[in-house]
């Protein structure tokens, strides 16, 4: 069987992430696996609606089974969010391809970049430009240019970003996976609506504005717009750090600057900054506002704050992904499963139970999951809503059976 996998966030599931879904389908791939955020996501945020409705929109609209990628590198850069991903699709032993949206969709131009990102001349070139002040993404495509020419253009375009280190993942885990650049359609990263197809950012902006789905029906898939709705009349969504932006500066009020030290791993000092803007920002942006320069993206910011308030330590992230965690499937999901538990490389979790039976490593790592969790209920809309203890009574969706 031909298995392709994919590394997401969903957040939410809409019509582009169907056609791609649907495009493997034709391009040949019997089955779907995704490697999906939970309920905190890539840029720092919390995810607009719950893990579990994302992924049973998912599997409804065109995926088969569903596995969590774990906090520590969901909330972490393009680099490491990505090698999470293709631990978690290489450790399923079932996964033969990785697919992902691109703006070049030029599979072969992506791995050249990932290659030469790997090189030693790369890492030289580099530390050249950084030495100029510039932000690292502005210094790595300069340096990369002058290798690469005018191949490292695929540098500047966000889901480009991601293919290139998905590529390096895949090198560096020397995995025998093939990765596959699909087109990416319709509005471009953080852009508007595109006909049928908007980008994520503008969706969430939308239903964080307005409560409803109901003016995004051209852009959700029908099984999403069902379910954001039921999570919303259950005040269950759609969820904003905004509502527990005292709960994350009063987080960072009551830290010693050596504790925020700890969270900093860019080894320049940002830690610094953040305790000094701490100390009198009275809202997220204006903190952040005042410790951005040029050099340090806002993504990197909000990922530094958001490691802060959960308590997710960078050295949590340097271990590899210690088990498989599923949070929905259908029944091509369950023989996906059988098959896994025959050739993965790592244990599967079905239920969140299960955990206790794995080392202290893979415990550690589900502790950490069940404090961020109940730390994200909190920003449910209906506070009653908020009680803690759901990750470890809440099991895996299954659409189109029992469970």
């Amino acid at each position: 069987m031909r298995v392709a996998g994919v590394i997401c966030e969903y957040n939410p599931f809409h019509t582009g992430h169907a056609w791609q879904l649907a495009e493997l389908r034709r391009c040949g791939a019997e089955a779907v696996v995704c490697a999906m955020s939970g309920n905190f996501v890539q840029r720092g945020d919390f995810a607009v609606v719950r893990k579990h409705a994302r992924a049973e929109a998912a599997v409804c609209g065109g995926a088969d089974l569903v596995l969590e990628l774990p906090l520590p590198w969901a909330t972490a850069s393009a680099e490491a969010f990505a090698r999470g991903g293709v631990e978690v699709l290489a450790g399923t032993g079932v996964v033969d391809t990785l697919a992902f949206g691109s703006e070049c969709a030029d599979t072969a131009r992506l791995m050249r970049a990932a290659d030469c990102l790997r090189s030693d001349g790369f890492a030289e070139a580099l530390r050249a430009e950084l030495s100029r002040g510039d932000s690292f993404a502005s210094a790595r495509q300069r340096a990369a240019e002058t290798m690469l020419g005018a191949d490292a253009a695929c540098l500047g375009e966000p889901n480009d970003i991601l293919g290139v280190e998905y590529c390096k993942a895949l090198r560096t885990l020397e995995s025998g996976i093939v990765p596959l650049a699909l087109p990416r359609v319709g509005a471009a990263h953080d852009g508007g609506a595109a006909g049928e197809y908007a980008s994520a950012s503008y969706i969430r902006e939308r239903l964080l504005s307005d409560g409803g789905a109901d003016a995004l029906k051209s852009c959700l898939t029908p099984d999403m717009l069902r379910l954001f709705e039921a999570e919303r009349a259950v005040g269950r969504a759609p969820v904003r750090a905004a509502a527990v932006e005292r709960a994350i500066l009063a987080k960072l009020r009551a830290m010693r600057e050596e504790e925020l030290a700890a969270y900093d791993d860019g080894g320049e000092g940002l830690y610094h900054r953040f305790f000094d803007a701490g100390r009198t920002a009275v809202s997220v942006e204006g903190l952040l506002g005042a410790v951005k320069t040029k050099r340090y993206a806002h993504a990197r910011l909000r990922r530094l704050l958001l490691a802060v308030y959960l308590g997710v330590l960078p050295e949590e992230r340097t271990q590899p992904v210690p088990y498989l965690r599923v949070l929905a499937m259908n029944d091509k999901g369950k023989y996906l499963l059988h098959e896994m538990r025959k050739k993965a490389s790592l244990p599967v979790l079905v239920k969140p139970a299960d955990v206790r039976e794995l080392p202290p490593p893979a415990q550690r790592l589900m502790e950490t999951e069940a404090r961020a969790t109940d730390l994200y209920a909190l920003a449910y809309p209906d506070l009653a809503r908020g009680a803690g203890g759901s990750e470890w009574t809440t099991n895996p969706v299954i659409v189109g059976g029992e469970g």
